[in-house]
């Protein structure tokens, strides 16, 4: 009898573990239909808690479950710049500092923005800095120098994104070539947006936001809503899309808070981008087709706490340098294929991975 029920309780854990299993293949096995990728850039573990600690103990990055590490050095440097960090993350190639969407030949690489759009899908991005700038530029140009902001500027328009938003509006329109690029997208049929306030006017098709000539300013400095009113609007706009889509969406002045070793500077941008990251996961939640995933390309600063209070939200940063640093960065995942995500691995895993997830193959 105590063979028996040994046996029949040993099945019954052979099977609860073919079960589980059998669960975990099924996760594994169903493709996002949408990716929601936000970069807080120059954003390190110490960034991410000053903000935790500036909202009084809460933030809506906590929500994720899938949390890994990635490791940021480039192709010619311990220490990335953005270019290279973002080039990494986008295309899956390890680069040189300064290089837009290429590899160390200065050869284009195929980005997971363009294989998104190869696919059908909608494609947008949002960012706090210019449009024009490292990061966006690497998920949708391919240029040897992150400083040919025209020529980035070009390889936006040629790559037909349904919607993007930030500042830059001078690298459309005041050109060494006299083309007035805005032109050509209301050729193209965007609608042009160069105030904050029209954003929620946008209800259908493609938007081209050029905010500022230049960079935004600081949320301190009168940004506002900027940020999460984007994010949303490009969210509710790229979802009309039956065949899903990609969205990066860069919290882009983390990095400058940290260039000036200004702690409050760091956290008000944190916080703004933390924002954004909620109306991803909400969306994400109520969807159950979306992967968001949260991570920097690099931190900025070597940013230590050395204070801080839950109950007033002070922060006390201390900093090593005014530059970045080559420690890992967090990574952050919700929603399908959200477990690809954990572990330590290279940035340029995040390029294979989001493949992975969307069911893509590399060409």
């Amino acid at each position: 009898m105590k063979k028996t029920l040994f046996f029949v309780l040993l099945i019954g854990v052979f099977f609860a573990g073919c079960q589980q299993h059998s669960q975990t293949t099924q996760k594994q096995e169903k493709p996002a239909k949408n990716i929601i990728l936000l970069i807080g850039d120059g954003m390190g573990t110490s960034q991410v808690f000053a903000g935790i600690t500036a909202n009084k103990g809460k933030l809506n990055i906590e929500r994720f479950n899938d949390i890994g590490f990635s490791r940021t050095q480039s192709a010619s440097d311990y220490i990335t710049d953005s270019g290279a960090g973002g080039t990494a993350i986008a295309v899956g190639v390890k680069t040189y500092n300064g290089a837009i969407g290429v590899n160390t030949d200065t050869v284009p690489v195929k980005s997971i923005l363009e294989y998104a759009e190869d696919a059908d899908k909608a494609t947008g991005l949002v960012a706090t800095s210019t449009i024009t700038h490292a990061t966006p530029a690497s998920f949708s140009a391919h240029q040897k120098s992150r400083h040919m902001y025209e020529e980035i500027a070009g390889d936006i328009v040629n790559n037909d994104i349904e919607v993007f938003i930030g500042g830059g509006l001078k690298h459309f329109k005041e050109r060494k070539d006299s083309v007035d690029l805005t032109n050509t997208l209301l050729e193209k049929g965007y609608t042009m947006v160069y105030k904050q306030e029209l954003i929620p006017t946008v209800t259908e098709g493609k938007l081209a936001g050029l905010l500022y000539e230049e960079a935004p300013p600081k949320f301190s400095e009168g940004r506002g809503d900027m940020l999460p009113l984007s994010s949303a609007k490009a969210i509710e706009l790229l979802n009309q899309d039956a065949n899903g889509f990609f969205l990066m969406i860069e919290g882009s002045q983390i990095d400058w808070g940290g260039h000036a070793n200004d702690a409050q500077y760091i956290v008000d941008e944190m916080l703004d981008f933390d924002k954004a990251v909620g109306i991803a996961l909400d969306f994400a939640e109520k969807d159950g087709n979306t992967l968001v995933i949260v991570t920097a390309d690099h931190e900025t600063g070597g940013m230590g706490l050395n204070g801080g209070d839950f109950t007033t939200g002070m922060v006390e940063g201390g900093f090593t340098t005014d530059n970045h640093t080559g420690v890992m960065v967090p990574v952050f995942a919700y929603g399908p294929q959200s477990d690809l995500f954990r572990g330590i691995y290279e940035n340029t895993a995040l390029f294979d991975k989001m493949m992975q997830a969307f069911g893509f193959e590399k060409k």
